[in-house]
């Protein structure tokens, strides 16, 4: 995710505006006097004097106007500016600031005013959609500072092509009235907009002043459905909203249109039905296409979204073929071309790249016995060779986090380079091949190096029966991670490395030295790594945070593995029920919150969505290994805040719900700066509420908001409305283990190993009917750990996908009577590293225990 360039960056205590978040209007105040133009010859009368340009445009008086020609082919917006300087600005003093302006062709400009030297703090900073015939712009804000020399500066550069620009009737005075920004919170009644499962939890939220029960209507096409009364909660400390709840749970009737009245407030419509969410599993792991660097995205494949390859060198790129390091780093160039773009910037950051692929990897490896997740399903460059679609985009990252791995023969071999981006911050928008920075590899870090010693680990299992020279090549990669990192556990990243990108600093890897243990025991299970993972002291401890995990805390992926894929940890009951604890607490905050979220601290995170929905994969794990379904309508209720049933009463999910996020933080998908260009794709989640909002957007606008009020759809709100490929891996992962529901059933599958040797193991499977009825015809799916295969077989018709092996009924043993059971058996090909039992068996599209 991008960090706070050094040129915008703004602390808290000079906060920009003396606006502050409302939800109703201040008491009359008397008018302010309007104070002095501050702006010289701002209507041109006079010629274009003290006005200034860059030395790339020059100023034309044209007609009473200030105009210029604007030339093509820079990549920023400050590449070309016309300004003017000395303009005092007093503290606390509200400005109005107007122009008239003109583009030809039509263009989004940027009209600042700023410190004028470095950091360049913007005191004001808007996006003027200029047209060729013409508008007049009028914005406010309040000085946070005594200035006297204060800029009024248009940036127009960031074109391929030549405009012509033309400004008039510049003003900027005092005294005006200051201007409270009031969210478009729609109806009072707040619901999850797309809708709700028929077996599944159904609650909404209403804000209201009465502190009564209110009475309650479910309508759906002009009928009432059902009807009931309001819970009164108090007020929301996250929200400093009165609200109360409504249950309609028992209504399971599938269909459309669905509203709930209460209050004299009708919500907005919304769905009851079963597949709710296989569109938004497949979406959201589309996202990472569009996200990928080093490939052109093809618009067959993404319409509207294509665009060449970014950073392969061509001009004006200078591209990730060749990386040097900074300066002083390193002696040597690495290739470090693919991967993902980790925001909306162009940088690449192993760290942040480390927990996304585990999570799109993790998507895979806990439903691959389901055969959910298939070649072909995410429309990819690689779809039809084979492997899940799911598997080659975690490999296009993957691929990248090997090659910032440093070289044998080099100084710190082994271990890996933090990150790689631009020597400088770019602005928006600009596509990724039109990028002209110079790319740097940044300093190792003993994060990134475990980073990568546990997604390898991962990879070499998952990937063990599509591509064995891969996995061993990720394998090998990993113990070099390892055993670098265990030699130089404490080399950080510097938290002053912020420039052209963010820092991730991270001064306690302990927890990232426990997930790479445990990645490694799952696919090795060698006792260095086992006995790593027990003495750590993340192994006991209570992990599961109120604020969540996310890149910097991941000794929960360590846990959440061990107690999900099979292995043999001696203590891995303890695990287990660790994981359950976990979930019970998100519960619990979950219950006592009027909107329903499994997260409460006082404020709320830089992507508290994220956090929010990787505490709800705490949850989902706990439904998985206990079948307890108080777990999935904890999850159920998560997504309701994710999509509507929320303060803002709009979804964070671009393209779902009848009010969506789509103006994420981004360069290539800036529709709001250019109508060329796309908003996000549909499925991509944007950060959500940040009480730090550390952008002059959100400061302008949301000084003093709760906690759930810290957001806003703005291209340049950095702080509250970024879009990361980490945010929308729990979003993936989440998604996907509710699009598939698979039920209990009534068979118990008995898995015996009854022999292993070096390169074979003999196994027997018992099918019994604990139902009432007769079952006839089966089939029964698992899946091994790696890549273990299926060579000889009997009393069944066995055949293997990957690691996924599906058995199906002979003619003879078609029909299991109650209290019955069937055996078959087969001998399977060893495979490097452990071979545990399966615990996931699903049976004629229900779950066996």
């Amino acid at each position: 995710m991008i960090r706070p360039p050094a040129w915008l960056a703004l602390s808290l205590s000079t906060a920009l505006a003396a606006t502050a978040l409302a939800l109703a209007p201040s008491p009359a105040a008397a008018e302010p006097a309007e104070g002095p133009e501050q702006i010289v010859n701002g209507t041109f009368d006079t010629g274009t004097a003290p006005w200034w340009s860059t030395a790339n445009t020059a100023l034309e008086h044209d007609d009473g106007r200030l105009c210029a020609d604007v030339p093509g082919g820079t990549a920023n917006p400050w590449d070309v500016i016309i300004g003017q300087n000395d303009i005092a600005l007093a503290k606390d003093e509200t400005y109005a600031f107007s122009f008239s302006g003109t583009a030809s062709p039509g263009r989004v400009a940027k009209a600042l005013i700023q410190l004028p030297v470095d950091p360049w703090t913007q005191f004001l900073a808007v996006n003027p959609e200029l047209s060729v015939s013409g508008n007049d712009y009028s914005y406010t804000f309040t000085s946070p500072v005594d200035l006297p020399n204060a800029q009024v500066v248009f940036q127009v550069g960031g074109s391929e092509t030549p405009w012509r620009f033309c400004v008039d009737d510049v003003s900027l005075k005092g005294g005006a009235e200051p201007e409270v920004y009031v969210p478009d919170t729609g109806p009072r009644v707040r619901v999850n907009m797309v809708g709700y499962l028929p077996g599944g939890p159904k609650k909404a939220t209403l804000v209201t002043e009465k502190t009564e029960p209110v009475a309650w209507r479910l309508e759906r096409d002009g009928e009432t459905v059902a009807e009931g009364e309001t819970t009164p909660r108090g007020v929301d400390a996250s929200s400093g909203q009165n609200v109360h709840s409504i249950d309609f749970g028992s209504v399971e009737a599938a269909g459309t249109g669905y509203t709930l009245t209460a209050d004299g407030e009708t919500s907005r419509p919304f769905d009851i039905a079963d597949d709710l969410y296989g569109g938004l599993k497949t979406d959201a792991l589309k996202f990472y296409y569009t996200q990928r660097s080093g490939i052109e995205i093809r618009d067959d494949l993404r319409p509207g979204y294509g665009r060449p390859a970014g950073h392969l060198g061509a001009a004006p790129n200078q591209g990730d073929t060749e990386v040097p390091c900074q300066q002083g780093v390193c002696d040597y160039t690495l290739d470090v071309r693919g991967g993902w773009y980790d925001a909306g910037d162009h940088g690449k950051y192993v760290v942040n790249g480390g927990i996304s692929v585990h999570q799109v990897m993790s998507v895979f490896e806990r439903a691959k016995a389901d055969g959910t997740h298939r070649d072909g399903d995410l429309d990819i460059p690689e779809s039809g060779n084979g492997v899940p679609d799911v598997l080659d985009e975690a490999r296009w990252e993957q691929e990248f986090l090997l090659r910032m791995q440093v070289p044998e023969g080099r100084p710190h071999a082994g271990m890996v380079h933090h990150k790689i981006h631009d020597a400088a911050w770019t602005g928006l928008p600009l596509l990724p091949h039109l990028d002209p920075q110079k790319r740097e590899l940044h300093p190792v870090s003993t994060a990134a190096t475990l980073n990568l010693a546990a997604t390898a680990a991962q990879a070499a299992r998952l990937f063990a029966p599509y591509d064995a020279e891969f996995a061993a090549r990720n394998l090998q990669a990993a113990r070099r991670a390892w055993a670098a990192a265990k030699a130089d556990p404490a080399r950080y990243a510097d938290p002053a490395d912020g420039v052209g990108g963010g820092a991730y600093n991270d001064n306690d890897v302990t927890d990232e030295f426990y997930w790479a243990a445990a990645e490694l025991y799952i696919t090795t299970g060698e006792k260095e790594f086992r006995d790593f993972v027990l003495a750590s002291p993340h192994h006991t401890a209570d992990i599961w945070r109120e604020r969540g995990f996310d890149w910097g805390n991941t000794a929960q992926l360590g846990r959440l593995q061990l107690a999900a894929v099979p292995n043999g940890l001696p203590d891995r009951a303890r695990v287990r029920a660790s994981v359950l604890e976990g979930a019970d607490k998100y519960l619990a905050v979950q219950e006592a919150h009027p909107y329903g979220l499994p997260y409460n601290p006082p404020d709320f995170d830089w992507g508290s969505n994220n956090l929010i929905l990787n505490n709800m994969v705490v949850m989902a794990v706990a439904h998985d290994i206990s079948g307890e379904a108080k777990y999935r309508r904890g999850v159920l209720e998560g997504m309701d805040y994710i999509l509507g049933r929320n303060a803002l009463n709009q979804s964070y999910v671009t393209g779902y719900g009848e009010v969506a996020a789509k103006n994420q933080h981004s360069r290539w998908y800036a529709r709001q700066l250019d109508p060329s260009l796309p908003n996000p794709p549909k499925g991509t989640l944007s950060g959500g509420p940040n009480s730090a909002i550390q952008d002059p957007v959100a400061q302008a606008k949301l000084r003093g908001c709760k906690p759930q009020f810290c957001y806003i759809d703005d291209i340049e709100s950095w702080s509250t409305n970024e879009l990361t490929i980490n945010w929308n891996a729990p979003l993936a992962w989440i998604a996907s283990f509710l699009a598939d529901p698979l039920p209990a059933g009534d068979v118990k599958v008995t898995y015996t190993n009854h022999g292993q040797w070096p390169e074979g193991f003999n196994t027997q499977v018992t099918i019994t009917n604990t139902g009432k009825k007769a079952i006839e015809g089966w089939t029964l799916r698992w899946s091994f750990l790696g890549g273990q295969r299926v060579r000889r077989h009997w009393n069944a018709e066995l055949s293997q996908d990957g690691a996924a092996v599906t058995a199906k009924n002979e003619r003879h043993n078609r029909v299991i009577k109650p209290g019955a059971s069937v055996t078959f058996g087969f001998i399977g090909a060893e495979a490097p590293g452990p071979n545990p039992k399966p615990e996931r068996f699903v049976f004629n599209g229900t779950l066996a225990r």
